[in-house]
């Protein structure tokens, strides 16, 4: 009998969300479980140490974004979030995955400053979560999570942030940021 696959929410504006989803990775391809991570706002044309360390270990991780919204034109990350759509809509309909970790998805869905409901409708969100394959886990993570994803999913985290580094102006920290 195959276990009902899990909807997990990693939200809030604290520091952890993205490193959660990294360990549930780690832990689940562990168990022999197939997992795939899509980032939506992070660039392949950066150096993150977890995609390092993931290819080095074979956790599939596709980076798909083009940085933070104000490092690019508007028409740049609709374009990527278009293609991250698509590829995570493709995914999510997989039985072959497992687990699929959309990360910063909730961060993409909330962007204010272009539209972005026609490249990554909301809707069709909700939609592929609740057609995914019946066993297969789905993590979401980022700032803002909508009220509706949180009400679909099976567990909500909210990062909360007490103390933080950058407040005294220290800068991201390889190996911990990035």
């Amino acid at each position: 009998m195959t276990q009902k696959g899990m909807i997990l929410v990693y939200t809030g504006d604290g520091k952890g969300k993205t490193t959660a989803a990294l360990g549930l990775a780690i832990r689940a391809a562990g168990r022999g479980k197939k997992v795939v991570m899509l980032q939506f706002i992070k660039s392949p044309f950066r150096t993150y140490g977890e995609k390092l360390m993931f290819d080095r270990i074979g956790i599939e991780m596709i980076q798909t974004g083009v940085g933070f919204t104000w490092t690019k034109t508007p028409e740049e990350h609709r374009t990527a979030l278009k293609a991250a759509w698509q590829l995570a809509r493709e995914k999510l309909s997989d039985e072959q995955y497992d687990m699929v970790i959309l990360d910063e998805i909730n961060n993409a869905l909330a962007i204010d400053k272009f539209s972005v409901d026609d490249v990554l409708p909301f809707s069709e969100v909700v939609e592929a979560l609740k057609n995914r394959p019946s066993g297969m886990h789905v993590v979401l993570t980022g700032r803002s999570a909508r009220q509706e994803i949180k009400d679909q999913a099976d567990l909500v985290t909210e990062m909360k942030p007490v103390k933080h580094y950058y407040d005294e102006g220290v800068g991201a920290i390889k190996g911990i940021e990035f």
